[in-house]
């Protein structure tokens, strides 16, 4: 089975059976036909072959990124005008997309890079509360109630081909500090490596913006 294949068989099968704390909401995209032809065609196109990839981990999907298109850290703009896949999406930008593709292209474009790295989430699904983002660590009681489904997630997302030996985690707060704690008991990695979240960086680093992603860069071919 390709590398592809696993994907697509994990996200159709993506579910929660634990009950949320109240007022929390499930993103899942991949129940909607649109999306999962979206990303059958952009994993078939990126990822079909046998070939084990590099993890990078972001926190779990947004409303305008993956929460749309079902590709972690792709928004509809970017699948269409930087992997030429056509969609019926709304053309919204999403920030932390818009920095992905910018790291994208300056490693060789969307070929070479997925050839090498895969991109994915600590939760391949993503939560709303008050028709806002709300992340897996945003309080104590859901990340409680999410930590089966995270840890099925991680090994299921490892075994599609991921070259383990380090996981690089987008998110030096929250995101690496949970992913770090799961990891002490598990073994899942030898090593985990923050980066700055691409959100962040666009919000509150853009005028570091190169230079961050030179860094980055630099810590991923290291």
């Amino acid at each position: 089975m390709t590398f592809a294949n696993r994907i697509l068989d994990f996200y159709a099968s993506l579910e929660i059976e634990e009950k949320l704390p109240e007022g929390i909401e499930i993103l899942n995209p991949y129940k909607k036909p649109e999306v999962m032809e979206a990303c059958t065609t952009f994993y078939k196109k990126y990822y079909n072959d046998s070939k084990g990839r590099v993890m990078i981990l972001g926190i779990n999907p947004g409303r305008f990124g993956a929460g749309i298109t079902g590709i972690p850290f792709t928004d509809p703009v970017c699948l269409e005008k930087e992997c030429g896949i056509k969609n019926r999406f709304d053309k919204r930008a999403e920030l932390s997309s818009d920095f992905v593709y910018r790291l994208v292209n300056k490693m060789g474009g969307p070929d070479h890079f997925f050839r090498h790295f895969y991109l994915g989430a600590v939760s391949p699904l993503g939560f709303v509360k008050n028709g806002k983002n709300y992340n897996y660590y945003d309080s104590r009681e859901l990340t409680h109630t999410l930590k089966s489904f995270i840890i099925k997630s991680l090994i299921e997302q490892i075994g599609f081909g991921i070259v383990f030996k380090r996981v690089y985690v987008l998110g030096q707060g929250k995101n690496y500090d949970y992913l770090k704690m799961l990891n002490l008991d598990l073994k899942l990695f030898d090593e985990l490596i923050p980066l700055p979240h691409p959100r962040w960086v666009m919000q509150y680093r853009r005028k570091q913006l190169d230079e961050i992603l030179d860094e980055t860069i630099k810590t991923l071919i290291t």
